[in-house]
């Protein structure tokens, strides 16, 4: 059993932006590995409307000591007023991938 590790989620507005991000995160070796699921549709409340988007989304997986400059790299390069960014602890997985991650920070 492990939390050290974590799954973050983050909506993009599109996969040019997504790309972006996971790129970044990558590159400063603040997450190991970032999927990016393209056509989603996330319905929400923002500003007393309900509204509808297509986006896509990030699956970051990172060392939990990472989230706070994992979370100021987001928050500069993501479009959005108030981008998600949820953090989720992995409490288990497979040892060798769960190092694979540590290894890559």
């Amino acid at each position: 059993m492990s939390t050290e590790y974590q799954i973050i989620f983050c909506t993009c507005p599109d996969k040019d932006t997504a790309e972006k991000i996971a790129r970044l995160l990558v590159e400063n070796k603040l997450a190991a590995c970032v999927n990016i699921v393209s056509n989603i549709t996330s319905v929400y409340r923002w500003q007393e409307q309900i509204e509808a988007a297509d986006e896509v989304l990030l699956l970051i997986k990172a060392r939990q000591d990472a989230y706070p400059l994992l979370e100021t790299l987001i928050k500069t390069h993501h479009p959005y007023q108030l981008p998600e960014i949820i953090a989720i602890a992995i409490e288990r997985g497979l040892p060798d991938y769960l190092n694979w991650i540590a290894s890559c920070h």
